[in-house]
């Protein structure tokens, strides 16, 4: 009795914590509608929110705030789960969702086309009316795409002659980062002031750039991921107890970890390509879920999802409240919230028991 007491409570418990969080992301949102450089007043945004504001102010909130709120929500949710199932794929705290090279691999893109195609070596020179005139955006986040899910397709191809062993996926995708780092840096070599310049502010994690059209693309993938990992639950489940366990409660291990892998590699190559490198928010977060609701894949996807909201939300807000005019990377700022955060809770925990 006092167990199915205890169950009912910890259930209890466990929805009004994720009530509790989406609540916050919700409330989160709308304050960063509201909050920013531009000096408007809070009727003004209400105002330009119902579109009875001048047209700078409407412009504002509708092409600018609304979407970069969008994809706070949609690239924290997203990086979050990713950082979850690579977790819990490789056994491994340290995990996240760029472990198979997908953020080198994305750089390395985007330096190629912006460095080669757009603002650089091979066409613009110096010239940055040039630039200016050649950059193209979506090409540069194809590009990134593109050498992400190459980088994912090599290292699942290479870790499969091992079984997707956990070490092996860990190892191999250091040593696959490291060549996409170094071929980077050779392009940066021979790159122009304005090409260098443009490169190295791509890598800043910036959701400025996003768009209604980028965050449907993201929500989308993210949806759909999603989806897939939360009816995989039950065996994400089972591979917390072991290989072994999971293999006797009739779960082919190597067939979830390459396909739970990929999809969580693909979600994030999809943020990083458009939004630029954000870290920290897939280790972060699903350690603040997992502490907080226990190891349950059926509670801890959904709360890391908002718990990944709700960081990225904070650091976008934070980020254009400090900016003085404009946004400050929002990568440094989930860094600096992150990092204290996280050590605070290595070392707050028992050893062995991270």
């Amino acid at each position: 009795m006092n167990t199915a007491a205890s169950l009912k409570h910890h259930k209890r418990t466990q929805k009004t914590m994720i009530t509790v969080l989406g609540i916050s992301v919700i409330l989160l949102a709308f304050a960063g509608l509201f909050i920013g450089s531009s000096h408007m007043t809070l009727a003004d945004c209400v105002n330009a929110l119902m579109k009875k504001g001048s047209a700078a102010q409407v412009r504002i909130i509708w092409n600018i705030r609304i979407p970069r709120v969008l994809a706070a929500v949609i690239a924290g949710a997203g990086l979050s789960i990713s950082g979850l199932i690579m977790q819990t794929n490789l056994n491994n705290p340290m995990a996240s969702p760029s472990t198979l090279g997908v953020s080198n691999a994305a750089v390395f893109g985007a330096n190629l086309s912006i460095i080669a195609f757009a603002g650089g070596f091979l066409s613009t020179g110096n010239n940055l009316n040039s630039y200016l005139a050649g950059a193209n955006p979506y090409a540069t986040s194809v590009m990134a795409f593109i050498f992400s899910t190459l980088s994912i397709l090599l290292i699942l191809a290479l870790c499969r002659l091992r079984s997707f062993q956990p070490g092996v996926v860990v190892l191999a995708g250091i040593a696959i980062g490291s060549i996409w780092t170094a071929a980077t840096t050779i392009l940066q070599f021979y790159a122009t002031d304005v090409g260098l310049s443009a490169a190295v502010i791509w890598t800043f994690g910036d959701l400025g750039r996003a768009t209604y059209r980028t965050d449907l693309l993201m929500a989308l993938v993210v949806l759909a991921g999603f989806i897939f990992f939360f009816i995989m639950s039950w065996k994400f489940n089972a591979l917390l107890s072991g290989d072994a366990s999971a293999k006797s409660m009739g779960v082919n291990v190597n067939l979830l970890r390459f396909a739970s892998m990929l999809a969580a590699s693909v979600i994030t190559a999809v943020c990083v390509s458009f939004l630029g490198i954000i870290g920290f928010v897939g280790i972060i977060c699903p350690h603040v879920t997992k502490r907080l609701l226990g190891q349950d894949h059926r509670v801890s996807l959904p709360a890391s999802a908002l718990t990944g909201s709700i960081l990225l939300l904070l650091a976008d807000t934070l980020s254009r409240s400090l900016g003085n005019g404009s946004a400050l990377p929002v990568g440094a700022i989930t860094s600096f919230l992150g990092a204290p955060f996280f050590l605070a809770i290595i070392f707050g925990r028992r050893e062995g028991h991270i």
